[in-house]
């Protein structure tokens, strides 16, 4: 089974938005990889608490961790980035991670379009695609299936969504297949989605890095583009999901 955390980057809001776009991470691994990978990064955090005082309970919340650190304000700012640096390094060199990643931008979106609903079910459907063809690194299962964990979201719309995917899923036809659309269910995503609070989960946290670090590659803050950390997200390309779009070449799917 494959299992995929996910976590956000900006505002799913349309109307008077503070944010222009909305990012979704979802980083994959197989089950059998969990034991180990959460190994490396307990071991990656245990690092961070002997160079930086990073305490291992200690939540890492990217979008927090520049501007609003909170009791963390006690390590220095530049110190603080280099975390996230170090961070991103670390999960690239985890090589049977994979990062799926979705990108709304709001600016032109009309009145009724739900940036929630629109993102979330392209990064569901990338799911269940790549599982189905295969696509992921790392072991697998001869019928594979898929299970989400995403941090504290919209609970019972998330749950509406995948439920309405897994009987009514229309997509629409190639254009050699001619105008229309195809339902396709949802076949491999198994169950609800299994809610998880992010300062208890060190894999919502790498993806909240994730999604963080692509937010701020598109529109970096100040402080970010004084530092040249916009370009942090490159540092990830090793476990990009490029198979998720073939018009971008890191496999953003882009919105």
């Amino acid at each position: 089974m494959f299992l995929m955390y996910v976590d956000e980057s900006g505002d799913a809001g349309l109307v008077n938005s503070p944010t222009r776009y909305f990012v979704l991470s979802g980083l994959v691994l197989h089950e059998l990889r969990w034991a180990d990978y959460l190994d490396q990064l307990i071991d990656f955090r245990r690092y961070l608490r002997q160079e930086y005082d990073l305490k291992l309970r200690e939540e890492l919340h990217a979008s927090a961790l520049i501007n609003n650190p909170g009791p963390l304000f006690r390590i220095r700012r530049h110190d603080r980035l280099a975390i996230m640096r170090l961070f991103a390094d670390q999960l690239a060199g985890m090589k049977d991670f994979s990062l799926i990643n979705i990108v709304v931008d709001k600016q032109s979106k009309t009145v009724g379009y739900d940036p929630f609903e629109v993102a979330w079910k392209a990064l569901i459907q990338r799911f269940e695609n790549t599982i189905s063809h295969k696509n992921f690194p790392g072991p697998t299962n001869p019928d594979e299936r898929g299970l989400l964990i995403p941090d504290a979201t919209d609970d019972k719309k998330l749950v509406s969504l995948i439920r309405r995917m897994r009987r009514y899923n229309p997509i629409p036809n190639q254009a050699q297949y001619g105008i229309g659309s195809r339902n396709l269910r949802l076949q491999t995503v198994i169950e609800d989605p299994f809610l998880k609070d992010s300062a208890h989960s060190f894999f919502i946290q790498a993806a909240d890095l994730a999604a963080y670090l692509l937010y701020q590659n598109l529109v970096p803050n100040s402080y970010i583009r004084k530092k040249g950390g916009q370009n942090y997200f490159s540092r990830l390309e090793p476990i990009l999901c490029k198979v998720a779009s073939s018009s971008d070449p890191l496999g953003i799917v882009r919105l």
